[in-house]
């Protein structure tokens, strides 16, 4: 299968090296086109008032891939990829592997579900892969399951265009208990921002949020409320596989506001 990889992490993070190389040692037609630097966080932002520059990679990545370093944003990296670098389309567009998990809200500013977000918006299914830690280098476990991900689309196309949003807990691979579809829940912040003062007496702040709690998402979005929620099941240390949509309509909204 031709693949098209991204990431937010930068072309030398590990995850995507795992990710990239896994893939290609198994056969895939593996393209990579990451940021030139960490992106973290750009949610879908796009570079308008620059020029953005794409650099042939070579020595990092298995010897059959072939990598770019873009100066832009992820959603740049895949959206430059589609339209000049690659020959003809991939039949699936990657992000990551993660550095630390994207899940409930986490997701509108990830800078990962947005580059795969980019690839259901010009029509190719998508996975963004996280690792639910900021600490674990062991990419290893995402990235075999992400073989068997692509390998079941193979076999067994998605039934409708979608993007996956899949989150690996940060455990070896005996103790996954599994995998499991899930929505998305809502997860609510303390924003800190830690004032400082720099050499030159100047003041600036660092934003340095912590998770308050993960809660349940609203009743009116019509979810089917069995279907457990992402936030929860990685506790538990499943593969949490959330669809998603790149249209933000409400459909409640549009039936209540007829009557307002």
């Amino acid at each position: 299968m031709k693949l098209l990889i991204s990431n937010d992490d930068g072309i030398s993070a590990l995850g995507v090296r795992t990710l990239a190389n896994t893939l290609a040692e198994v056969g895939h037609e593996v393209t990579v086109v990451c940021p030139d630097r960490e992106r973290s966080a750009t949610g879908h932002g796009l570079t308008l008032h620059q020029p953005i520059r794409a650099e042939i990679i070579e020595s990092i990545f298995h010897p059959s891939i072939k990598a770019w370093a873009c100066s832009g944003t992820p959603s740049d990296c895949v959206k430059l990829a589609l339209w000049a670098l690659l020959d003809s389309p991939p039949a699936l567009v990657l992000s990551g592997i993660n550095q630390g998990a994207n899940l409930g809200t986490e997701i509108l500013y990830s800078g990962t579900v947005s580059a795969a977000m980019e690839g259901i918006i010009e029509g190719i299914p998508s996975i963004a892969l996280s690792l639910a830690s900021h600490t674990s280098k062991d990419f290893q476990p995402a990235a075999n399951f992400a073989k068997i991900l692509v390998e079941q689309i193979t076999a067994k196309p998605l039934p409708d265009l979608m993007l996956l949003n899949v989150n690996i807990p940060p455990v070896s691979w005996s103790d996954i208990a599994g995998a499991t579809i899930t929505r998305q829940g809502i997860r609510r912040y303390v924003d800190v921002f830690d004032k400082r003062v720099d050499p030159r007496g100047k003041t600036y702040y660092w934003l340095t949020g912590e998770v308050l709690e993960d809660i349940e998402p609203p009743k009116g979005l019509n979810l089917p409320e069995h279907i457990p929620i992402d936030v929860h099941v990685i506790r538990e240390n499943y593969i949490s596989i959330t669809p998603l949509q790149y249209n933000l309509t409400y459909g409640n909204g549009l039936e209540q506001l007829q009557e307002w």
